[in-house]
């Protein structure tokens, strides 16, 4: 009998079109990594991982970020 993988919405990463896998997975790593540095979560916290937390949060949109790779106009003096 083959393992079906665990889907679970805690653990999930989200479709967005506007943002992609690879900068939820970077957003969250950085959040989960200010968590584990003594950080206070905005969520409860009811004995949860750093990571869970911080996918949470990524999740919800409380974590603000700054996409670098969108082209600035450049500034002509």
């Amino acid at each position: 009998m083959a393992d079906k993988p665990r889907t679970n919405a805690m653990y999930s990463i989200p479709e967005d079109v506007a943002a992609s896998t690879y900068r939820f997975i970077i957003v969250a790593a950085k959040r989960a990594r200010q968590l584990q540095n003594g950080q206070r979560s905005v969520l409860p916290a009811a004995n949860k991982k750093p990571t869970v937390l911080a996918m949470e949060e990524v999740r919800r949109g409380l974590v603000p970020y700054t996409d670098l790779d969108i082209e600035q106009p450049a500034i002509i003096e």
